[in-house]
């Protein structure tokens, strides 16, 4: 498959960005995956400004570093004028007061630093041939900046730390209503990676804020963050999220058909949460998530010597027990979701890529080389689902059998 120039010239920068974020990923806080991504080829996109709320610093809800929160938002029209898209923006997570306080002098801690003007492409393009099913629709980006995937209630006086996700969650929601999508017809709410993980939190919450009669459906993009054992045969990534859920107070925000049965830090992993979401859910995935491949399975901690080091930047250079690796990887994925995909109300797109982040990227999400499954590309597959106009559960055969995948490759 010939990739777009476009596409080719983005996996170099992003290779290059992509080496240093890894080296210094003992800090867990600087995933820039989503970010980059969603910026790929945007030289002729819309372009929208930065909003902050006023209001949410009387309810304390304020980024890392006190800040106000904020949000980007582009109004829908015509057929799409009583439609609502609010996309939860994605970005890492900091789990321990040192990540935090440098997360806080940054866009995932402080609306100071956020973009101004942000490219609006993939499922926020304003445009049909871009975004056939939600280009008219209200889209809203709601900008990430506590830390813990908008479910902490918590501070830190001593380090200056405001650990405030749960409300601004809260804040946020509050304005899009006021602004009309309290009025709404159908409303879909998205996120990718963090913000994936904090669509499958919030789902229901969400749900429960409409009347009967909006169609209200969530769709999580690269959330689906397993609690599996890493290449030394550890939990790095449960440790890492019990530091996340402990150090905010998330807790006692996370959903409560999960918490009466199990421990906190358990109840931040979508596997034990995706079979008890009454909402209607769609997962789209990649078996083979390269976010959980560098940070989560083979991370410098579980790989001290560096043996999964060339596998982790270019699938090509991974051995033969390396793949096998990963298959029982992408088993367990699947083995997690099983229970998920027996309701008839949810959605599947899983496919057998080595990337992170779909639906915010244009040339995955909707374009010429676009990934598709069944002769269906993702836009498509969400469209179908979310309008009911067909059933869409589609699981990929194991790697190396898709050939329409845009999967990301790192420079050395």
């Amino acid at each position: 498959m010939e990739l777009p120039r476009a596409f080719l010239g983005w996996v170099v920068v992003f290779g290059l960005c992509f080496v240093r974020w890894v080296s210094g990923f003992e800090a867990w806080n600087v995933s820039e995956l989503s970010h980059v991504g969603s910026h790929l080829a945007v030289t002729d996109s819309l372009l929208v400004g930065l909003t902050l709320i006023p209001s949410a610093a009387s309810k304390g809800a304020v980024c890392l570093d006190g800040s106000l929160p904020g949000y980007h938002i582009h109004r829908g029209y015509g057929s799409g004028a009583n439609n609502w898209l609010i996309q939860l923006e994605g970005g890492g997570w900091c789990n321990n007061l040192r990540t935090c306080i440098y997360r806080k002098t940054t866009r995932r801690g402080s609306s100071n630093y956020m973009e101004k003007q942000l490219p609006f492409t993939g499922i926020l393009s304003n445009r049909p041939d871009e975004n056939p099913d939600f280009y008219n629709w209200n889209r809203v980006k709601l900008r990430y900046c506590d830390g813990a995937s908008f479910t902490g209630d918590s501070q830190n006086e001593a380090a200056n730390l405001y650990f405030r996700g749960q409300r601004i969650w809260e804040a946020g929601v509050e304005e899009f209503m006021s602004l009309g999508m309290r009025n709404a017809r159908q409303v879909l709410l998205s996120g990718c990676s963090a913000g994936g993980l904090a669509t499958i939190l919030h789902c229901d919450e969400f749900r429960g804020l409409f009347p009967r009669t909006t169609r209200v459906k969530c769709l999580s993009d690269a959330g689906l963050f397993l609690d599996v054992t890493d290449v030394a045969g550890g939990r790095t990534l449960r440790s890492f999220f019990g530091g996340i859920v402990n150090l905010h107070g998330a807790g006692r925000n996370l959903p409560r058909t999960c918490t009466a049965r199990m421990d906190s830090t358990s109840c931040f992993f979508p596997q034990n949460l995706i079979a008890n979401i009454r909402t209607p859910t769609f997962l789209l995935n990649t078996a083979y998530d390269v976010w959980q491949l560098q940070a989560s399975l083979a991370p410098p901690s579980a790989d001290p010597h560096g043996y999964w080091r060339t596998c982790k930047l270019n699938k090509s250079y991974c051995s033969p027990y390396q793949i096998r690796f990963l298959q029982g990887f992408r088993n367990q994925m699947l083995n997690a979701i099983k229970w998920f995909s027996m309701s008839r109300q949810n959605g599947l797109f899983i496919n057998s890529c080595f990337a992170h982040c779909q639906s915010e990227r244009q040339d995955t999400w909707y374009g010429r080389n676009s990934p598709y499954l069944r002769n269906k590309g993702i836009a498509r597959s969400v469209g179908d689902w979310y309008f009911e106009r067909s059933a869409v559960k589609a699981i990929d055969c194991a790697y190396p059998c898709d050939r329409t995948c845009h999967d990301l490759i790192f420079q050395h």
